[in-house]
């Protein structure tokens, strides 16, 4: 069963590179171009898999517990991980699957994130970790706190999520030039024409529900999870402990397999070559975030994406501190090189930078 975690993987990474989902565009558009549209595709693969999960313990496929919430760690992290984001390029998974379509600096940035995720979780560094994620109050989830039942909750980010998502469709679209398709049928829906932000979150979001009961099938008791599966597999290349390589592992190397393949098929992959100041921002921002992310309990997927789905202090609380930290890092590294502009050519150059930040990270 270990082997569906890398057929997940592929799947999520064939449709985050396809779907050019960026989390660090959606979170960096907040500050710098005051677009949300990416943002609200984040949420509707969070609406999504928060009904399936639900569903899924209802059910008794899987069963969601909650244990004290690490409010310290996870508010350190979180800003940590949200100002590494925008040193690397691209979050934990954006890292992932921007390596597979052949950018050196991911590589770079992936090689230092999982290595010092490990040092944080495993290494000489993890007893600073669980220090610090031993400062805990005993609540962890909103419904827990005023016992209610979750589903009061699902309903309300669902409603929630559908008015933004209409809010963003209702807005004027801009037509792009497009090349003539040179692909027909299944190979050009699949490689070549630009997929929708809001059917790729939808996507995502149902790859994450299946995740859960196959994950649980292998005795790992989790959803989708970036960070300890890259800690994992470090200590495996160091160990050679065959227990380490569990379905996360294998997810992670699926998603790069999968972007590989996405990025090949629509002739997208090229080596890229970062010049040294971009070398150096993209090792440290992987180390910053493997830092963050081992403080949180998670990173973008783990924390933003999968904790909030189930609505744990631990998870909304992350992923606010990220958008805080990535907000505070496009302000030092990207809105202060901005030159002043006004009238028509300023909103024209923010509709450009929005459009550029949602393309790609």
């Amino acid at each position: 069963m270990l082997i569906s975690g890398l057929f997940v993987g592929m799947a999520l990474g064939f449709v985050m590179q396809r779907g050019r989902f960026c989390v660090t565009g959606a979170f960096r558009d907040i500050w710098v171009t005051r677009n949300t549209r990416w943002l609200t595709a984040f949420m509707v693969v969070v609406a999504v898999q928060s009904i399936g999960v639900f569903a899924l313990d209802a059910a008794g496929v899987i069963s969601l517990e909650s244990g004290p919430f690490p409010w310290l760690a996870t508010v350190v992290g979180g800003l940590i991980f949200g100002f590494a984001i925008v040193l690397a390029g691209g979050c934990a998974t954006g890292t992932y699957y921007r390596a597979g379509e052949g950018l050196v600096g991911s590589w770079l940035a992936l090689i230092t994130y999982a290595l010092f995720a490990a040092v944080m979780k495993t290494g000489p560094l993890s007893g600073f970790t669980s220090s610090m994620r031993s400062v805990t109050v005993e609540q962890s989830t909103f419904h827990s706190v005023l016992n209610v039942s979750p589903w009061v909750f699902v309903a309300i980010l669902t409603g929630a999520v559908a008015l933004a998502v209409r809010h963003h469709l209702s807005k004027p679209k801009f037509t792009m030039a497009t090349p003539p398709a040179s692909k027909s049928g299944l190979a050009h829906l699949l490689f070549e024409k630009p997929w929708n932000a809001f059917a790729t979150a939808v996507v995502i979001g149902l790859i994450a529900i299946i995740a859960w009961p196959l994950s649980w099938a292998t005795g790992r008791e989790a959803g989708l999870g970036i960070t300890t599966p890259s800690s994992n597999a470090v200590n495996y290349l160091v160990t050679g402990d065959p227990e380490l390589v569990d379905w996360g592992v294998f997810l992670v190397l699926g998603i790069l397999v999968g972007s590989f393949i996405a990025a090949k098929g629509s002739g997208e992959f090229r080596i890229r070559i970062p010049d040294a100041p971009t070398v150096l921002k993209s090792l440290g921002g992987g180390a910053m975030m493997g830092v963050g992310a081992a403080l949180a309990g998670g990173c973008t997927i783990g924390n933003a994406m999968v904790e909030t789905a189930q609505f744990s202090f631990q998870g909304w609380t992350a992923l606010v501190c990220m958008i805080l930290g990535t907000g505070l890092a496009a302000r030092m590294t990207i809105m202060k090189r901005r030159p002043a502009s006004s009238g028509s050519s300023g909103a024209a150059g923010a509709a450009g930078a929005s459009a550029a930040a949602g393309v790609r990270s």
